[in-house]
């Protein structure tokens, strides 16, 4: 074992200092003499959350194979270790070698979402690397960000030195092999960024150039060079059943959020929900076979010693194989006394009898995310769910022995009326209602538990509603006031919980996923005034981020509030996601006009995903 970078009176004095000594289960230790190149593949926030994350063990795994690398992993110290690390001007380190990430190849960050942006300049900073890429040296590491926050990569782009767009495991191997190439001669950083510009789905902010109009809006984003791309080409791995997986993920030693053996079953979604970016960023969807599924659930459990084993994907029940899948895992792992934890599934039937099998009937809930409460808003947004559904499931939920519903909602959506509001705690009380029509009352166990929960809508970037308007936070919180109010006036309201989102937080990531390059002075002033950890509530602070919209001149009302015409060059139009621009505007216009969009399986709308040539666009055309 590496000796450790902070001493034992350090780790004595902070939260959980099993975050920071590495050496966990299935971690990789390589000799650094005997590698080429040295990587540091960071989540910018607490490894609590961050050793949950798929993508960093499945790019950690990946690039550990090849012998010429040394893949270390970084999170973001807790403020107690953060404050210590700049009064003793300790080093940021990787948790392998316990070394500092400043003398590293690359730093590779993933972006998962927007209010970890000061986190970023905390991971720089504490790495002793300067903030800006104009001001690292040849002798710095090269900054890259990957994960969904990429495809609007401009507020934060000062910090970075490229950005991957897409799946990882298609262009590494070239970027290495460059990197490489040019470290054997006279190797020159801006020498080197020229060049990997020239690799599909790479984005080099310092080698494009944006003007604006005198109304704020881009009038031109281009590239300083011709030989690179004017637009950046997301990156899709077709074929998932040879694409690398980690059959020995690292075992945290300190309870992760989700502390279990993860299975990716499928990526992207055939819904095509309007406010969802990752549906459809991630499209097409594209499924793994259920024979390299089964063989990955052997390996994982048998190399981590879970007791736990978890589907990935985002709409499992779209899953083809899903019922061979299950069968399998709940004959096979109830022998090894393995729990299974299942995704939110449709709720049917079949869900319910599997459920039945692998869960505490007394002790679990049921959950539906109708995200709007009326059928006018769920056609709105595409959701393909209508009361009937909601209600037979609920019902067949009831008669399977279960009290407990939650149920998720969105407010804000774009043409949002007060009927649709009052409509969420209208179908929880119908729903509650159900309870006691369709359960005898000797067969009861206690009284209906429903619980509402309603986050705030942001339009993001690459969906139909990425032009929409927000509010300000009050008015969020006037929306969620009427919700709560209406409630108190149902029938059953003594069995219904309501909770809401945080307003101030819905805004500013509202900001962040639509800003432009302008916005990154913002986020530096809040990190240089203490910022760090916004997504976290008790470190949230708006008030500091009102002072830096102040101090820098952004305004929340051009960023947040306003809507965008239609032929405004937005600050992500450069990246193709494959989905057309045409296709947005299409699915926009049918949200206006309430028109439903029939899923990807039902029916090709000609989104443009076929072009990557696999997964449900060339179902059944063998």
């Amino acid at each position: 074992m590496n000796k450790l970078a902070l001493s034992d009176e350090i780790l004595l004095s902070v939260e959980k200092s099993a975050r920071y000594i590495g050496n966990e289960l299935n971690s990789v230790v390589k000799d650094k003499n005997s590698v080429d190149i040295r990587f540091a593949m960071c989540f910018p926030d607490v490894y609590d959350i961050g050793m949950s994350h798929l993508g960093i063990q499945i790019l950690y795994d990946m690039f550990n194979r090849r012998d010429d690398i040394w893949c270390e992993r970084v999170y973001s110290p807790w403020p107690d270790l953060h404050k210590i690390m700049k009064e003793k001007n300790i080093p940021l380190f990787g948790l392998e070698s316990q070394e500092p990430i400043k003398d590293f190849d690359f730093i590779g960050m993933t972006l998962q979402y927007e209010m970890c942006y000061t986190n970023i300049l905390q991971i720089l900073d504490l790495g002793q690397i300067p903030l800006h890429s104009t001001d690292r040296a040849d002798s710095d590491p090269i900054i890259i960000g990957g994960g969904p926050c990429t495809y609007n990569p401009e507020p934060i782009a000062d910090f970075f030195d490229f950005f991957y767009i897409g799946e990882g495991e298609t262009q590494y191997d070239a970027i290495f092999d460059l990197y490489k190439s040019m470290k054997k001669g006279n190797y020159s950083r801006k020498e080197f960024l020229h060049e990997v510009a020239k690799i599909e789905g790479i984005y080099v902010p310092s080698l494009y150039e944006v003007t604006y109009k005198e109304d704020n809006t881009i009038s031109e984003f281009k590239p300083i060079y011709d030989d690179i791309p004017v637009s950046i080409k997301k990156q899709v791995e077709v074929d998932l059943d040879h694409a690398p997986y980690p059959m020995k993920p690292i075992v945290p030693f300190v309870q992760a959020v989700q502390d279990r053996v993860t299975l990716e079953i499928q990526r992207g979604c055939i819904r095509g929900c309007r406010f969802c970016q990752a549906g459809m960023i991630y499209r097409p969807n594209r499924e793994k076979d259920v024979s390299v599924l089964k063989e990955y659930a052997h390996q994982m459990l048998r190399s981590t010693g879970y007791d736990e084993i978890s589907l990935s994907s985002l709409s499992s029940s779209d899953y083809h194989q899903l019922e061979e899948l299950l069968d399998f895992l709940i004959n096979d792992c109830s022998k090894e006394r393995v729990n299974i934890s299942l995704p939110s599934l449709r709720i049917d039937a079949f869900s319910l009898d599997i459920m039945k099998k692998v869960q505490d009937v007394k002790k679990s809930s049921i959950t539906f995310a109708p995200e709007a409460g009326s059928q006018r808003m769920r056609n709105v947004i595409n959701k393909g769910l209508t009361v009937e559904n909601i209600m037979n499931g609920a019902g067949q939920a009831f008669e399977g022995g279960w009290n407990k519903v939650k149920l998720y909602f969105m407010l804000g959506l774009p043409g949002e009326t007060e009927d649709d509001m009052r409509a969420i705690p209208e179908l929880a009380n119908e729903i509650a209602a159900l309870y006691y029509d369709t359960v005898p009352k000797e067969k009861r166990n206690g009284a209906p538990q429903i619980t509402i929960s309603t986050s705030f809508f942001v339009p993001k970037p690459f969906t139909p509603f990425q032009w929409a308007g927000m509010f300000p936070p009050e008015d969020y919180l006037d929306r969620a006031h009427l919700v709560n109010d209406h409630l108190k006036t149902q029938l059953n309201h003594k069995r219904i919980r309501y909770n809401w989102h945080e307003a101030y937080i819905t805004v500013l990531e509202g900001l962040l996923a639509r800003g432009d390059r302008r916005v990154a002075k913002t986020i530096e002033y809040v990190y240089n005034h203490g910022g760090i950890f916004d997504a976290w509530s008790e470190y949230f602070n708006f008030e500091l981020w009102q002072e830096a919209f102040e101090a820098t001149n952004v305004s929340l009302e051009f960023y947040a509030y306003r809507t965008r015409p239609e032929d405004e060059i937005l600050p992500w139009d450069f990246i193709d996601i494959g989905v057309t621009k045409s296709f947005m505007l299409r699915e926009k216009h049918n949200a206006e006009a309430e028109m439903v969009t029939p899923n990807c399986r039902m029916r090709c709308s000609a989104c443009g995903a076929k072009n990557y040539g696999g997964g449900v666009c060339f179902e059944n055309q063998n």
